[in-house]
Formats: structure tokens, C-alpha cells, sequence
């Protein structure tokens, strides 16, 4: 007589395995059958130049410094002093077109204290990273990108811990004398004053980029004024932005008049 299993009943002390528990405070990290599990998100990718290619830089690398040591800058007395303010770390702010005399200003007037320039997570970046490695300038990866709160968060860290860092506040792609508010952020939060550059060239070639980038001659004079913005005055944001904008444009001639022929 065969067993017909279908109509076996089962004993009243048979059990069923109970679901897994899901946390209260973390159910997101508990799949269900009803909800599948998202895949992680990929951590940011910051691109790097190496090898053959960043030797490739070193010829380039080594003209910047020639050509940035050959410039003469004639600087006031007052200019100079805004310029060597050594108490403290400071925000270098200047405009996008002015960045060709970076590492200079740096290596003449802030002895002693890295500079870093934050600079985007993209293979541009990377390139524009080694190449200012080169010229002994510092990087925080980051602009305007997903990474942009950890690059000011890293910003930040960086005037903490003693060092300047590198503002540009129409960069990176303008509009050319605009500045925009987040450029006030780092130094609003470390209460780090800003030293603002102004740039007057004596004779410079202009490239057709969206700021006409000023590349200064070899051995050509340029007027170097400065001026210092405290914490305190940056107190207000929008009257902070609205008084860098204005210092600045004052600071460099050819930026007022080319906002004033708008």
C-alpha cells in the first residue's frame, strides 16, 4: 500500500522558521524579498597623472620657473607688508586670469608657508595637479563636483593646520570679475583674513580663453598691489562677496574697466 505523502498531516508542534529581524535604526542595510538591496555607491574617483606622463611635465615645469623668477614686480611699501602678513594663514585671492603669477607671489612673498589650490577631481585636474606640484604649488581635489563639500571641508583642515591656500572667485569657468559666494565660505568659517591680489602688466600676451588669461612676458615689469579683508568684514556673506568683488576690481585696472565697458 503506497504512502500518499500530499495528505500527510503535520504534528501540532511543527514549527516555521521565523523571518530575519531588521533593525530599527538601520533597516536600510537589511534586504527584503519585497525590496532589493541597491548597490553600494562608488566612492569618488579622483583622477592621477603618472609615470612617463608626469616626467613629461618636468620640461615645462622648469620653464614656469624660469619665466615666473625672470618677471619684475615693483611692490610698495604697504603692498609688500599685505603681502608678507606672516601671523596667521590666509586665503591668496586673485582673479582666474591672474593665476599665471600663482606660484611666484608664493615663492617671493609667503616663504615658509605651502600654498594649496583646490583643483577638480577630473583628468584635467590631474593634469593641472602635476603640473602645479612642479611649480611647488599644493592641490585639494575637489571644485565644484560631488566632491565639492569634502574639498572645503579639506580647505578648511588645511588653513587649521597653518598653511594658505589659493582662491579664484570667478574660476573655474566664470563668468570672468563675477565672484561667487562659496568663494567666502573657507575663510568665513576659519575667521582666516584674505589677502587680495592685484596684477598691473607692463606687456603680456592674452589667450582666447573665457577670461582672456594675462600671460606676462619674460622680464616684463608688473605692479603688484595687495590688499587684506578681516574675518569681521566678512561677517555678512553678501556684503562680504559684494566687497571682494569691488577690492578686487580696484586692485586690478583692466578688470574695472572691462566691467565698467559692459
Amino acid at each position: 500500500m503506497a504512502l500518499n505523502l500530499c495528505h500527510v498531516k503535520r504534528p501540532r508542534w511543527f514549527f516555521r522558521l521565523a523571518p530575519a529581524p531588521v533593525s530599527t535604526t538601520t533597516g536600510c542595510l537589511n534586504p527584503s524579498p519585497t525590496q532589493p538591496s541597491l548597490p553600494p555607491t562608488p566612492p569618488p574617483l579622483v583622477n592621477e597623472i603618472s609615470g612617463w606622463r608626469r616626467a613629461a611635465l618636468w620640461p615645462l615645469g622648469l620653464l614656469l620657473r624660469w619665466w615666473g623668477r625672470s618677471l619684475r614686480f615693483e611692490t610698495l611699501p604697504d603692498d609688500l607688508r599685505n603681502y608678507m602678513k606672516n601671523d596667521e594663514p590666509v586665503a591668496i585671492v586673485l582673479w582666474h586670469n591672474r593665476l599665471f603669477l600663482a606660484a611666484e607671489i608664493v615663492r617671493r612673498f609667503r616663504v615658509g608657508r605651502p600654498a594649496y589650490a583646490l583643483v577638480s577631481a577630473s583628468q584635467d585636474g590631474a593634469w593641472l595637479t602635476a603640473f602645479f606640484a612642479l611649480a611647488q604649488l599644493r592641490t585639494v581635489r575637489g571644485s565644484s563636483s560631488r566632491l565639492g563639500r569634502e574639498a572645503a571641508n579639506a580647505l578648511v583642515e588645511t588653513l587649521r593646520a597653518g598653511h594658505d591656500i589659493g582662491v579664484t572667485p570667478d574660476g573655474p569657468r566664470g563668468p570672468c570679475y563675477e565672484v561667487k559666494p562659496g568663494s567666502v565660505i573657507v575663510a568665513r568659517r576659519t575667521r582666516a583674513p584674505m589677502v587680495l591680489v592685484g596684477a598691473e602688466f607692463e606687456s603680456a600676451w592674452r589667450l582666447r580663453s573665457w577670461d582672456r588669461f594675462y600671460v606676462p612676458k619674460p622680464f616684463s615689469r608688473v605692479r603688484m598691489r595687495c590688499e587684506v579683508i578681516t574675518a569681521d568684514q566678512l561677517a555678512d556673506r553678501d556684503a562680504g562677496v559684494a566687497l571682494l568683488r569691488a577690492r578686487l576690481l580696484a586692485l586690478n585696472p583692466d578688470a574695472n574697466a572691462a566691467v565698467g565697458a559692459r
